[in-house]
């Protein structure tokens, strides 16, 4: 079974042009291209009907968008600044605030949203810092230094 040939609008407006120069005969240009003579006068005559859409102006639907596109792009600026402006707020008055045991319990290690790093700085805190975890002396120490004071003590 012969499969059904498409062709491009590009290919279609090609042939039509070609039919309307009229240097050649329809017969002559659908053999060229394999296309029946009553399909070629079918696309021509819908090219004729179709040809005043060409000169209507179409810059009206594409000014909208433009315009809707920069009111949308204002209103993400503006959105951008709000934004700046509180965040700058937070990071002062948390760190004012807040002292660093607080701000180190506001971490959220888990989160993928955000990275530690980002984490500490809005939070006004040494990314090193976040990971260190102070061992109580042993037992041992103690006694140790309880010795140490006696002897030079006395």
């Amino acid at each position: 079974m012969k499969k059904r040939r498409t062709f491009t609008p590009e290919a279609k407006a090609e042939m039509v042009l070609r039919i309307l120069r009229e240097e050649e005969p329809l017969s002559q240009i659908a053999s060229e291209y394999g296309v029946h003579p009553s399909q070629l006068s079918k696309w021509k005559v819908q090219f004729l009907q179709n040809a005043p859409v060409v000169f209507q102006n179409e810059q009206k639907p594409i000014n909208q968008i433009k315009t809707k596109h920069e009111k949308e792009l204002n209103n993400l600026y503006a959105e951008i600044g709000k934004l700046t402006s509180q965040l700058s707020w937070l990071k002062k008055n948390v760190v004012e605030n807040l002292s660093r045991a607080e701000r180190l319990d506001l971490l959220d290690l888990n989160r993928e949203e955000f990275s530690i790093s980002t984490q500490a700085s809005l939070l006004g805190l040494n990314r090193s810092g976040i990971y260190y975890k102070a061992v109580p002396p042993s037992p041992e120490e103690i006694a140790t230094k309880h010795r140490i004071d006696e002897i030079y003590t006395i």
